[in-house]
């Protein structure tokens, strides 16, 4: 994972620096080969699953986040770290929104102060998805308590540090470690279970899944036309196009590896216990292409395949050397 000390003084002046907050999770981590590929000197950090090259910080700890950026001096944080499981939320929601609401608060308030572009990673799971699509000055209507911890994660952001910019993605996929990293890639293990037993999933709420590399190269964009820009401010959207439902991701998944989906079941109607989801928040995305700081998003089979091959079970051994 990229990670490097800011101590060399000529770098210090001539090179961009970025600090990325959860940079050990898949979208951090995207965010940190992006910037490093376009010759940023980068900085990431974590904290429970902090590993060497990585900064370790709790960033719910006021005074670690205000000596970290005094510290390191970066002109531009990415606060990628959040709690984006809605049912571990309703779980645990004292500690979601430390994460997502108060810690939110601290970096934009210290990014005001430090004189930083500070971008913020929310959620379409602002809006209830019962009028699509979404643009950035629609009404948001969260109707879970992660959608609601965005939200007021959103505007912490923007009270704090009026010059931020509020990143709202879809459901993500990418590059993992694991298959159960992403809500997507998990659709792998479901699709495996061909040859035992069916399974059911989700046919009802329509969904956009993104690749995480497209989303870390929208937040580099974004970041070098903003240092630049003052008028580079507010909300924005992101999202890729094509409308899924869970059950349609996993045949394609099936599909692009010549594997069975005859197992697969549809289910029709949310699942009772969990935490209760938008029907469609398709995301309108016409600002930033309007401003040319969109990117093409990647073709869902073929970005899915990428990410997934590691993980054929004659290709397990691959996992280190990929990652």
């Amino acid at each position: 994972m990229p990670g490097f000390d800011f101590t060399d003084a000529e770098e210090e002046v001539c090179t961009p620096r970025v600090l990325v907050t959860g940079a050990t999770g898949l979208l951090g981590r995207a965010v940190c080969k992006e910037f490093q590929k376009h010759n940023w000197l980068v900085l990431g950090t974590g904290y429970r699953r902090a590993r060497p090259r990585l900064l370790r910080c709790d960033i719910t700890d006021e005074d670690a986040v205000k000596t970290l950026i005094q510290d390191h001096k970066p002109h531009v944080i990415v606060h990628c770290a959040a709690e984006r499981r809605p049912d571990v939320v309703e779980r645990h929601t004292e500690a979601a929104v430390n994460l997502n609401v108060h810690a939110t608060g601290t970096l934009a308030k210290e990014a005001a102060l430090s004189g930083a572009f500070f971008l913020y990673i929310s959620t379409d799971y602002v809006f209830d998805g019962r009028n699509p699509p979404y643009g950035e000055d629609d009404s948001p209507n969260p109707l879970n308590l992660y959608g609601r911890s965005k939200l007021e994660g959103e505007r912490e952001a923007l009270r704090h540090c009026p010059g931020a910019v509020v990143l709202r993605v879809p459901v993500l996929y990418g590059e993992v470690e694991s298959v159960s990293e992403s809500a997507v890639t998990v659709l792998w293990m479901k699709v495996q279970e061909g040859e035992t037993e069916s399974c059911t999933l989700d046919h009802c709420l329509q969904r956009f899944p993104t690749d995480a590399r497209d989303v870390a190269a929208v937040c580099r964009k974004l970041a070098e036309r903003g240092r630049q820009d003052p008028s580079i401010r507010g909300v924005f959207h992101y999202s890729a196009k094509e409308q899924m439902t869970k059950y349609e991701m996993a045949v394609a998944i099936a599909q692009a590896f010549s594997l069975p989906s005859t197992h697969l079941i549809p289910l029709t109607e949310q699942p009772a216990g969990s935490a209760l989801r938008p029907n469609n928040s398709q995301l309108n995305c016409s600002r930033l292409e309007l401003l040319d700081l969109s990117v093409e998003p990647r073709a869902f089979t073929s970005a899915i395949t990428d990410c997934l091959w590691p993980f054929l079970p004659d290709k397990r051994w691959r996992q280190t050397v990929f990652h």
